[in-house]
């Protein structure tokens, strides 16, 4: 029994030393363990780097603030303490002095005239070029509604008279001698007019594809 009972003990102190030696050294201070015992403890567990990432970067999402992003999106962040926003408005930027943008634009039809924009200004200027030399012009109709505005700028143009609005004439009108007639006669003929120096006639349509058209002059 007595050799049972030394052996017994002797397989308890040898396991007891076993784990004291696997385990960390870990030094009491006041009845309680310190701090890097506590930490080389923690550590001294096999935990997989996966999910020390994951850890790190939830920690990381949760103290990050949401950025603000240009456009249509929020210039303030909604979740932001402290914020006075009243209202979901108040996060969007406000642009183009004051208005707020609109990605449809209604009522701003332009007539295309099947032409990209810089064939289509020269359209409209050929036109009106012609059309200030000869007083009257056959053209389709779209294409008439279309100069008129253009015609009547020039006109103004000429009635003020000044340098600056006879080198902006000069530049819209392809014929440097019109330009300098417009603005020499524009008083006599429209000095007592305000608008409305052009006049469009219908009249048949064009043989082979049946265009409406029309015929433009200065009234």
């Amino acid at each position: 029994m007595a050799t049972m009972a030394s052996s017994a003990s002797s397989v308890s102190a040898f396991s007891m030393a076993s784990l004291r030696s696997a385990l960390p050294n870990v030094k009491s201070n006041g009845g309680g363990f310190s701090a890097s015992a506590s930490s080389s403890l923690r550590l001294s567990r096999s935990v997989p780097s996966s999910s020390l990432r994951t850890r790190s970067n939830v920690k990381t999402k949760s103290l990050q603030v949401s950025r603000c992003f240009t456009g249509l999106a929020l210039s303030n962040p909604l979740l932001l303490s402290g914020s006075d926003n009243s209202s979901f408005e108040n996060g969007f930027t406000i642009i183009d002095q004051g208005s707020r943008f609109y990605a449809m634009r209604h009522g701003r039809r332009v007539p295309k005239l099947n032409r990209p924009p810089d064939q289509r200004r020269a359209l409209l200027r050929g036109l009106t070029t012609q059309l200030l030399k000869y007083g009257r012009i056959k053209t389709t109709r779209a294409r008439a509604s279309a100069m008129r505005k253009y015609v009547d700028k020039m006109i103004t143009l000429a009635k003020e008279g000044s340098l600056h609005k006879r080198r902006q004439a000069l530049g819209f009108i392809y014929e440097k001698e019109i330009v300098h007639a417009l603005f020499a006669e524009v008083q006599d003929r429209y000095g007592e007019r305000n608008g409305g120096y052009t006049r469009i006639i219908r009249t048949l349509p064009r043989r082979g594809d049946n265009a409406p058209m029309a015929y433009i002059e200065l009234v």
